[in-house]
């Protein structure tokens, strides 16, 4: 608890400055989970919240949902736990820990990657998706090659990506769609509503 603590504490640290990041949560995932998502490192704003995609800007979840077809969850931690092993979606971050300034993936240094072997043997996972360039990126780069399966890159959701595109929203989950729906997810979700 207290590592929790002193961890949200310092992500609050200037923007400008370095920190560590060491990622707190275990992956979502069931049996029953047939693709998995990932990020790169939480954003101090998710650190604070508790949870995966937890910054208020970051339209993760409903992109998802959209992709999907389906109402977004609430915002709770519950239910938006609920919603992804409910749709067989598993979701993680690529690194273990690293340094970063704020949110911003490309100064990521130092990156260890998680371990994937678990996560890959206790599910029915058989497609991989790295939400941004640099989890994409570190993700071929650092845990590619020990599982022997690349991701599939998917645009990022967070507030920075967006920033250079107005219509970043509609964007995305027309992407999503086209890549993540090409999955076993394809069966159960082939009319998807826009």
């Amino acid at each position: 608890m207290n590592r929790k603590r002193s961890l949200i504490k310092t992500t609050k640290k200037a923007k400008s400055e370095f920190i560590h990041v060491i990622h707190p949560w275990p992956p979502i995932y069931d049996e029953n989970s047939k693709v998995l998502l990932l990020g790169s490192l939480p954003s101090p704003k998710s650190l604070a919240s508790g949870f995966y995609y937890g910054s208020p800007q970051n339209i993760f979840w409903s992109t998802l949902a959209k992709t999907l077809g389906v109402d977004e969850p609430e915002k709770s931690k519950e239910a938006r736990l609920s919603f992804a092993l409910k749709h067989r979606v598993a979701i993680w971050i690529t690194l273990k820990e690293a340094g970063i300034i704020g949110a911003q993936d490309s100064t990521i240094k130092n990156p260890v990657p998680n371990d994937f072997s678990d996560i890959l043997k206790n599910s029915q996972i058989r497609t991989i998706f790295t939400e941004g360039k640099k989890a994409t990126e570190l993700f071929n780069k650092l845990a590619a090659p020990k599982i022997g399966q690349e991701s599939v890159y998917l645009p990022s959701t967070s507030p920075a990506n967006r920033a250079h595109r107005p219509n970043r929203f509609l964007w995305n989950v027309g992407i999503w769609l086209k890549t993540l729906l090409m999955t076993d997810l394809k069966r159960k979700y082939c009319y998807c509503r826009f």
